[in-house]
């Protein structure tokens, strides 16, 4: 089986290259794969060799309006058995056209005949457009929300739709009579064997906290460093670490907040982290904060935190409130833009070792349930139904 997977990888820094990562790596695992041809956005730097069932084809630029039909292009010059979108609302660019006419790519590529499979992380339906970047009046908002859901149906034109959260399945079969959407798991990265499910994130009395990931949409870290003042002013050895880099819709955000929290001590800003230091950077974390205020989707960081054994603070919003109940982790709540509770659940964990310590083990060992490796397995199935249905079809028409 010759699988092409549309997605942003290392060294790209685009959204979702850690997901493209290690999915990637699980399709890889199957004996069944014979080849994975990705299907990537123009990095800024090579990819490097990847090895003899691995190829990395550039087919896209973020922000371009040409990337369906290079996309398509890049499909019939390959001809995979199957084509696996790895996708979110912004995938394709941060403008509103940009990332329309990109998730149209989809449609088109199903047009082909190739088995065509979308990984869509979060529907246009459940995304706070303020919140992602998308700033806009009233009616411009109804306009996009319209052309929204044109995009949605076009995405829904894949032969399978897979979706991270249970409720979207419900909302696509509801509000687009949707019938070849299909929940699945996130799945955890890697588990690290060489870590035993005792062993807590950390250090004892450790007061390092951890935010994750790209910043300055709905990942403010205002909240943080104002519950920070308080943390610090009450323990000196209080520290906030923020791995990572502003988010395409927000340049500039953290360099700013560096700016207007320069009087506020123990921060650091590590810039993006490599996904070789992604393990080391959770490892030596004593607490996960989540400083969101709006949710698009499941998370990948709670997936990362569990993997490593770390505590977890976040806010009771929607999609990510869902995933705690639904799959199983343990976490601090809090008050979405509320510092001083944000302090006071932060203080909970830090203060409280046992606390801590069960927090951890209990959320590696729900992400030991479902590797990625098993999510990719559950595609190859899938696509393996569609390649039979297709060869049933062709003797039909002959």
């Amino acid at each position: 089986m010759k699988i092409a997977i549309v997605t942003t990888y290392p060294p790209s820094k685009g959204s979702l290259n850690e997901y493209g990562f290690h999915f990637t790596r699980g399709l890889l695992a199957n004996a069944a794969v014979d080849e994975v041809v990705l299907l990537t956005d123009e990095p800024e730097s090579p990819v490097g060799q990847l090895g003899d069932r691995l190829r990395s084809v550039p087919a896209w630029s973020f922000g371009s309006l040409r990337n369906t039909p290079r996309l398509v292009a890049a499909v019939r010059r390959e001809r995979p058995d199957a084509v696996i979108f790895n996708i979110q609302f912004a995938t394709f660019g941060s403008g509103r056209v940009s990332a329309a006419l990109g998730l149209l790519s989809v449609a088109a590529v199903r047009a082909t005949g190739v088995p065509t499979i979308a990984i869509l992380h979060n529907p246009m339906d459940t995304i706070d457009l303020t919140s992602a970047g998308f700033k806009m009046g009233g009616l411009m908002e109804r306009i996009v929300r319209l052309s929204g859901r044109m995009v949605t149906r076009a995405i829904l034109m894949a032969d399978l739709v897979a979706v991270t959260i249970p409720t979207y399945v419900d909302l696509l079969a509801e509000r687009y009579g949707a019938k070849n959407v299909v929940l699945s798991p996130h799945g955890s990265f890697e588990m690290g064997e060489h870590l035993s499910h005792e062993t807590v994130a950390g250090t004892p009395g450790g007061r390092r906290i951890l935010a994750f990931g790209k910043f300055g949409t709905y990942k403010r870290v205002e909240v943080l460093f104002e519950a920070q003042r308080i943390l610090h002013a009450a323990n000196p050895e209080t520290r906030v670490i923020i791995a990572g880099q502003d988010s395409p819709n927000a340049p500039g955000y953290l360099a700013e907040m560096a700016a207007r929290y320069a009087d506020v001590p123990g921060i650091e800003f590590t810039g993006y982290v490599a996904e070789e230091d992604v393990a080391r950077v959770f490892r030596a974390s004593d607490v996960v904060v989540f400083p969101y205020t709006s949710t698009t989707g499941s998370s990948g960081v709670l997936h990362q935190a569990g993997e490593h054994a770390c505590a977890v603070v976040l806010p009771d919003l929607g999609d990510l409130a869902e995933l705690v109940r639904e799959e199983g982790y343990q976490a601090e709540i809090f008050a979405a833009t509320d510092p001083e509770d944000l302090a006071r659940a932060i203080e909970r964990v830090l203060s409280d070792t046992a606390y801590k310590a069960n927090m951890g083990a209990t959320n590696r060992a729900v992400s030991a349930g479902l590797p990625i490796a098993d999510v990719a397995d559950w595609h190859l199935i899938h696509i393996d139904e569609l390649r039979r249905a297709k060869s049933r079809a062709v003797e039909a028409f002959a």
